[in-house]
């Protein structure tokens, strides 16, 4: 039913993220040419990829669970009088065996189809996502976009809006605890383990040159600057934005790693559901920094569900 007002027609979206580890939703209104206003940003620990590792299935209990958290996305969706919902699954849908399965359920129980996007398209779109609010129009730009999701990590660098590269691993913070990291805190020879298997499987990323900015997203970054600020309550305006120093990072990972998961639930700054796999995805944070080259990052809050809007906005500049 768009939105006009003189001389413009807008268009609300709802995007939704349906990863790994979270599920998120931004609803924004897109304008003719390409403006992006932000109405509501969404956030829940839905676990959707739990076992998927292992089994390589989406779990029969995690079926009802993500029903119910994608029944109220929905509920907000029409709350807010959205056009159009636009629902993409990375990782976890990928990979599991019965994630066709999945998305005939949520079809028939809520009526949106789950688009699974290739490596490719995910890449592209939170590379898109991530660096938007670091662009500066005048000027050509390098980016790195890393990525640390649930069951994969993504590197993408680019030029401006233009994806040049981008490298896909399979492991990520859920995979990783999944494997070598099921004790909390854990011995030492898991975490080293853990370690070892991240570099083994980073060693070919290749080094970034000092005019490249490099952008992080995701839960691991926004938990980690949460913790340098020191913040009592999450702040979208002070987390993105934060630069975190390698050092830094370090620091927080070798505190963090010495602590059980109940120690880890009381940092405030550690959403109760993260706190298993936090010390997994700091650990692939600062092995990627390592190998990259790169002493510090910047947080973004964004990512892909930003991207998918993003690639809205284009099309509606288009037409």
């Amino acid at each position: 039913m768009g939105r006009d007002s003189p001389g413009t027609h807008v268009i609300r979206l709802s995007a939704i993220d349906i990863g790994t580890n979270t599920i998120l939703m931004l609803i924004a209104d897109v304008s003719r040419d390409g403006t992006i206003h932000v109405i509501r940003d969404e956030h829940i620990i839905a676990r959707l990829g739990r076992g998927v590792d292992a089994n390589h299935r989406i779990l029969p209990e995690t079926f009802d669970r993500v029903l119910g958290y994608l029944a109220e996305y929905k509920r907000i969706h029409e709350a807010e009088h959205a056009d159009r919902l636009i629902a993409c699954g990375t990782s976890a849908l990928r990979d599991a065996a019965n994630g066709s399965d999945f998305i005939d359920f949520i079809r028939t129980r809520l009526g949106f189809e789950i688009s699974v996007l290739s490596g490719d398209e995910e890449a592209h779109l939170t590379y898109l996502g991530g660096i938007s609010e670091f662009l500066k129009p005048d000027r050509q730009q390098n980016f790195v976009v890393l990525d640390i999701g649930g069951g994969s990590t993504e590197l993408v660098s680019g030029r401006g809006t233009s994806v040049q590269s981008k490298v896909s691993l399979d492991i990520g913070s859920v995979r990783l605890t999944e494997r070598f990291l099921k004790a909390s805190p854990p011995a030492t020879d898991d975490f080293k383990r853990a370690r070892d298997y991240v570099k083994l499987h980073f060693h070919s990323l290749v080094q970034t040159s000092t005019e490249t900015q490099c952008i992080g997203v995701a839960g691991t970054l926004t938990t980690l600057a949460s913790i340098d600020l020191q913040l009592r309550a999450y702040d979208r305006n002070r987390v993105s934005g934060h630069v975190l120093g390698l050092e830094t990072i370090k620091g927080i990972l070798e505190r963090l790693k010495e602590k059980n998961l109940e120690e880890l639930k009381a940092i405030p700054q550690i959403l109760p559901q993260r706190a298993d796999i936090i010390v997994a995805g700091i650990l692939i944070l600062s092995e990627v920094m390592n190998q990259i080259g790169i002493n510090e990052i910047a947080v973004s809050d964004r990512g892909l569900r930003y991207g998918i809007v993003m690639r809205e906005a284009e099309a509606q500049r288009a037409h």
